[in-house]
């Protein structure tokens, strides 16, 4: 066959229609088909499976929607906290935000313990909530003062402070200088209501001049040998607490021993040394414990329900009288039982009863989770720098902060012996409260001064966003609109 004539038969073949499949032939009325038939009937004549099948399968897209409701939205609401927890700033507004909580609610509630105890004395019934308040505006500016301040000017503030510290807790053992309050002599007068208490600043002190004193002797390398890890900082911070103890403050003393082994474990002190020094403060206050039946007493507290027929462990039991009170969601602002004489040191020790019975299960667990926040805030500062003053700095003031809440809410609990220590930004107390704020202070300027918070700081800044925007911004042509 010549080529054009096989072209236009395969032509032709092109265009000739492609043969229809065989069909099955509709079944007559009445007449049903045979399964496997009427579904190769159904497949030939092109019909589709419903849009609800594909849609309500297990596999389908149907299926998706439930699946993310239920799974996808915890776990992406839990990426999107996370991701926020691991900003540069959060350390910081944590750390400012939870203080400046614990400090607003410390003072509401010195208000509502104190009222009874103050119309007691023939004093208006917003004397100690005057004098807080006076001592929170204080403590603020020290805040403020301290965060401004560089990391530099604290260290060179470590021997100035720890000097005039250790001066005033001599003249507190002078007599006619020193003054005794509920059997401690701890206290300095200054005239009018005021009063100080020096060893309050002693726990300021040894932080911030043993964080300077570490810092140097790592710089040189020398923590790795044990005598240059424990003198001279275990000589002084004994001095400290031997000043302390003269006084008869035992709450106190605890506190600064707390200190001391926070700033060991971070030097990194092996196990035998901290171990044995642990293991002498431990001997030493069982012997001040034991010879003192004051504080045998308190130790006979823990765990009580209820006061002895002589009158025993009367504060212990009625601090658990006003947690149990409480509820849920408590009896209501300022309608505390306890605070109308039943409750000793409704306002300082044994706030914390007084919030439980105000504001219920819910106001106390508000207050320990502020109290978290703050000491994971500060165990983020300490384990995210480079600069070893930093570190043992925020580590002190945690531990600080972190130790005396817990023995705070532990003696309400009757869970710890009563060691008469303010709850940390939230007693009643000028000479707690300085110090603890210019502690929150070195915290913030210490978070401020982590790079990325310091970038992202001066991005925040009017002028530095309008200079980036305008960089942002293209150039256009004049003829451009």
């Amino acid at each position: 066959m010549p080529a054009d004539e096989r072209f236009a038969v395969r032509r032709e073949s092109a265009r000739a229609p492609a043969p229809r499949p065989l069909t099955a032939a509709p079944a007559p009325a009445g007449v049903p088909l045979p399964p496997g038939l009427a579904l190769r009937g159904r497949l030939a004549t092109g019909a589709r499976r419903p849009e609800t099948a594909r849609g309500s399968g297990r596999g389908g897209s149907g299926s998706r929607t439930p699946r993310s409701g239920r799974g996808g939205g915890p776990r992406r609401a839990y990426e999107r906290a996370r991701r926020a927890w691991d900003r540069p700033l959060t350390a910081y507004y944590v750390i400012l935000g939870s203080s400046l909580l614990i400090t607003v609610l410390g003072l509401v509630m010195v208000y509502s313990a104190s009222m009874i105890k103050a119309l007691d004395i023939s004093k208006p019934s917003t004397y100690f909530f005057g004098k807080q308040f006076l001592a929170a505006a204080i403590g603020g500016g020290l805040m403020l003062i301290a965060a401004k301040m560089p990391v530099k000017l604290h260290r060179g503030l470590a021997y100035p402070i720890l000097m005039v510290t250790v001066f005033l807790m001599v003249l507190v053992q002078v007599p006619g200088i020193g003054m005794s309050v509920n059997g401690n002599q701890n206290w300095i007068y200054l005239g009018g209501p005021f009063q100080l208490q020096p060893s309050e600043f002693g726990k300021l002190a040894l932080i911030l001049w043993g964080a300077d004193l570490l810092a140097r002797k790592q710089d040189k390398r020398l923590l790795t040998q044990w005598k240059h890890m424990l003198v001279p900082l275990v000589p002084v911070a004994f001095m400290l607490l031997g000043l302390i103890m003269l006084g008869g403050d035992m709450g106190t003393a605890i506190i600064l021993t707390a200190i001391l082994f926070g700033l060991l474990w971070l030097a990194g002190a092996p196990t035998r040394l901290f171990a044995g020094v642990l293991g002498f403060a431990a001997v030493l206050a069982f012997l001040l414990i034991r010879t003192s039946p004051n504080r045998m007493s308190r130790l006979a507290c823990m765990g009580v329900s209820e006061p002895d027929p002589e009158g025993g462990c009367w504060q212990a039991a009625h601090g658990i009288y006003a947690l149990a009170s409480g509820g849920w969601f408590g009896s209501g602002l300022g309608a505390s039982v306890e605070k109308w004489g039943q409750l000793p040191e409704p306002h300082t020790d044994f706030i914390f009863a007084i919030t439980g019975e105000e504001l219920g299960l819910a106001g106390t667990l508000s207050v320990l989770a502020l109290f978290a926040a703050l000491g994971y805030a500060g165990i983020r500062v300490a384990g995210r720098t480079e600069d070893p003053f930093v570190r043992y700095a925020a580590g002190g003031v945690t531990t600080w902060i972190t130790a005396q809440a817990v023995i705070n809410i532990g003696a309400v609990l009757g869970l710890l012996p009563i060691a008469g220590v303010p709850l940390p930004l939230f007693s009643y107390g000028g000479s707690a409260l300085l110090p603890t704020m210019f502690a929150v202070g070195l915290m913030i300027a210490f978070a401020r001064e982590d790079p990325a918070a310091k970038a992202a700081l001066a991005m925040r800044r009017p002028g530095v966003r309008w200079k980036t925007m305008r960089r942002r911004v293209k150039k256009r042509s004049s003829g451009e609109r």
